[in-house]
């Protein structure tokens, strides 16, 4: 199959999981260029969180491609299901990266919520995850949910 003729929402996955892989490698070069320059041979927090999220949702968005191109729902709705998880998967990266580079926290849920000199309001930390936990849970349930007839042929033949 050529990449043209892939599913919207497998394409979409595969290419997430190679920018993901970059933000992997190019947050890896960082964390080592932190560790050499410090005493105790450690990056910040969120530059190694950064690094290692980077690296397992390239992994997950090639699992979600899978799932999509399995997936006997429609392809507008494997292309939302994994679009959402997506978003928040580079949504996450990205706030982990901006941690790291302003030093402002080792728990971004801790009180009070800080993004660099600002205090943020609780809700927004809360609503954040309860959103991601929504969207990326569910995305990933259609999906799964979607393979379960072809796979279950599959595994019964």
């Amino acid at each position: 199959m050529l990449a043209n003729q892939l599913p919207a929402g497998v394409a979409l996955a595969i290419f997430a999981a190679g920018v993901f892989l970059l933000a992997g490698l190019f947050t890896g070069i960082w964390k080592y260029v932190e560790m050499m320059r410090n005493e105790s041979a450690r990056a910040h927090y969120y530059v190694d969180i950064a690094h290692r999220s980077s690296l397992l949702y390239a992994n997950c968005s090639l699992i979600l491609a899978v799932l999509a191109y399995f997936s006997t729902w429609s392809e507008g709705i494997n292309f939302w299901a994994v679009l959402l998880n997506v978003i928040y998967f580079a949504m996450a990266i990205i706030l982990y990266v901006v941690h790291g580079i302003l030093k402002d926290t080792n728990n971004q849920l801790r009180k009070p919520h800080r993004l660099g000199p600002l205090t943020l309001a609780s809700i927004f930390p809360h609503l954040a995850v309860s959103t991601l936990i929504v969207a990326e849970v569910g995305g990933t349930l259609v999906l799964l949910v979607g393979t379960f007839s072809p796979l279950w042929s599959a595994m019964a033949a």
